[in-house]
């Protein structure tokens, strides 16, 4: 099958279209009937934009989550094939179709859909901009399958997943653009567990978030995203992932990104099972993924698409040098899930985040008495603990049996 090019399906006045935008269309942008024979099956289809900028303002889903997991549009210079391909990590060297990569360059997500999630509308006179000069010479529309039992004997039934996007002509003043936080590592069993990222920002430009949009598999509590100024933390969106996974308002309108801010984001993960859970490509493993959709005033948008850390065990912000600054000012409510009260604490690594009260106390016991031992070694200590013993120290203040040199 050769490769779709953009056609005009239907014209007409989107209903909710921002004022001021004219020539507005519908493409219809589905799977050709596919038939994926194996359970996690990622296939993607191409879309050759035309010479002409065009402006995404909307999408409509069109799946059911029995059926399809996630479905996620991308942008690309060249997409991985011309013709319907599986496009996943764990293709199979059985599947009927041909394996590749989603793009063989210049990647960018556009948009994401899981878990029977609704439509979206773009604010006003923000779109994604595609075709033309843009990079965005082709959209790769890739489908996850969760459950191919319909597209099997007896049934041998087809599916037409798929996006309704709203395009317009019309100039946008703003440019929207997609990135994405997440990590790798694992969960233990019988742990709670906190899956953390940052990503200094180093853009010239500012970025204006307006949505964010979580997602995770059955371990996923909840889900937080950052902007950090000079320590301060200030919430880019905060949800859990076991909810429908859209595009929701930032819960801080007019928030403005500069540089040198860092973005940062959590996933808080509950493990009941008896086996450890490793972040991974199928239903079975697990993913921690903070979207954050922006906006920028002109035609920049933040070169990359994404930035992961490893994840648990081996990355925590705890040990993280770039946040040393920002490590004591996080929200309480980062492992909140929203409508209750308690956070979840993690007990997956002992001594990462203990309450400020515990802290205290432990170092009250350790140095607040006379002839106590000030000569650690500091250098051997790890750079939270440091942290958190100098912090106790000044705040405390100097003693009369205090060596003052432990400053």
């Amino acid at each position: 099958m050769e490769v779709l090019y953009l056609l005009v399906v239907s014209v007409s006045v989107v209903l909710g279209a921002p004022s001021g935008v004219h020539n507005v269309t519908h493409v219809d942008y589905l799977m050709p009937e596919v038939q994926p024979k194996q359970a996690d099956t990622y296939l993607c289809n191409p879309l050759k934009m035309g010479k002409e900028v065009k402006y995404i303002i909307g999408f409509e889903p069109h799946a059911n989550m029995a059926i399809a997991h996630h479905i996620l549009l991308y942008g690309c210079e060249e997409p991985g094939s011309h013709e319907v391909w599986n496009c996943g990590e764990m293709a199979s060297k059985t599947s009927s179709y041909k394996v590749g990569p989603v793009c063989s360059s210049g990647a960018k997500i556009l948009y994401a859909w899981a878990m029977d999630a609704p439509a979206l509308t773009l604010p006003e006179d923000v779109g994604f901009k595609v075709g033309g000069d843009t990079g965005i010479n082709y959209l790769v529309l890739q489908v996850h399958y969760k459950d191919v039992t319909s597209f099997l004997p007896p049934k041998n039934s087809h599916d037409s997943s798929g996006i309704t996007m709203t395009m317009t002509d019309t100039p946008q003043r703003r440019r929207a653009g997609v990135y994405l936080l997440g990590t790798g590592g694992y969960i233990d069993a019988h742990t709670v567990t906190y899956m953390e990222t940052e990503c200094p920002f180093q853009e010239k430009f500012d970025v204006h978030p307006f949505a964010f949009r979580t997602h995770a598999h059955g371990l996923g509590m909840v889900t937080s995203g950052y902007r950090i100024r000079d320590g301060q933390w200030t919430e880019i969106g905060r949800q859990t992932p076991q909810k429908p996974q859209m595009f929701y308002n930032s819960t801080t309108p007019g928030l403005v990104i500069h540089q040198g801010d860092i973005l940062a984001a959590r996933c808080t993960m509950k493990n009941d099972l008896d086996r450890r859970m490793y972040i991974g490509s199928t239903q079975n493993d697990e993913m921690c993924n903070f979207y954050m959709m922006y906006y920028t005033e002109g035609d920049d948008i933040i070169p990359g698409t994404y930035c992961f850390s490893q994840g648990p065990p081996s990355y925590y912000w705890a040990d993280d040098i770039n946040m040393r600054n920002a490590i004591k000012n996080i929200p309480p409510n980062a492992s909140v899930v929203p409508g209750e009260s308690k956070p979840l604490k993690q007990t997956a690594v002992k001594g990462k985040y203990e309450d400020k009260n515990t802290v205290a106390d432990d170092y009250s016991n350790l140095y607040d008495v006379k002839g106590a031992n000030m000569n650690t070694d500091l250098a051997s200590m790890p750079p939270l603990e440091l942290h958190r013993l100098l912090t106790y120290l000044r705040s405390r203040g100097p003693r009369s049996y205090d060596d003052d040199l432990y400053y």
